[in-house]
């Protein structure tokens, strides 16, 4: 018999690797009941064809303000077009395009994992941290949610989904260990 804590890890990965199994005949996976409860975005974390789930967050575009020129005054032309009066232009900002609109895609735990008390586990680990204040609900809240975040921006990742590297890194999804993959 394993220890309580090894037979919790076992007991999350095989939670983790039975949701991400494929559909039975006939049915699409998104389709099955209770898949994406929990609080996990709008149907953006679902069983990938290669394996796993994951999840998307949408980034948006980001303008930036530069020095530029507006026509304010149109040439003046004559019946044969010539132009009889310049343009007129003021200089001004003007927004330009710095990054485009992208949708990031990246690992995350599964949705059947997300039960309560993962998610109060979510809570505990990054309170531990000094990251989330609040009492533990076992709801995926704005403030669990902003907590997601503060953790993984530091860590280069803007989003407030939980990533499957973040829920490794608190301790809460099994870790691969190195030979032991198969």
């Amino acid at each position: 018999m394993f220890p309580k804590p090894a037979r919790t890890a076992c007991l999350v990965t095989t939670l983790a690797l039975a949701a991400c199994a494929p559909a039975g005949p006939g049915e699409e996976a998104s389709a099955r009941p209770g898949f994406n409860t929990m609080g996990l975005g709008d149907d953006d974390s679902r069983p990938a064809p290669e394996g796993g789930c994951y999840a998307t967050e949408r980034v948006p575009a980001v303008y930036a303000q530069v020095p530029g020129q507006v026509q304010v005054v149109q040439a003046e032309r004559d019946a044969e077009g010539n132009v009889t009066a310049p343009p007129v232009y003021r200089n001004t900002l003007v927004p330009k395009l710095v990054r485009p609109r992208e949708e990031m895609r990246f690992p995350a735990p599964c949705p059947p994992v997300f039960t309560p008390e993962f998610i109060a586990s979510v809570q505990r680990a990054l309170s531990a941290r000094g990251l989330y204040a609040g009492p533990v609900t076992s709801r995926m809240d704005a403030r669990t949610r902003a907590a997601i975040r503060s953790f993984q921006e530091a860590r280069g990742l803007e989003s407030d989904k939980l990533a499957l590297e973040t829920a490794r890194e608190l301790g809460l999804v099994a870790v691969e260990l190195p030979g032991t993959e198969g």
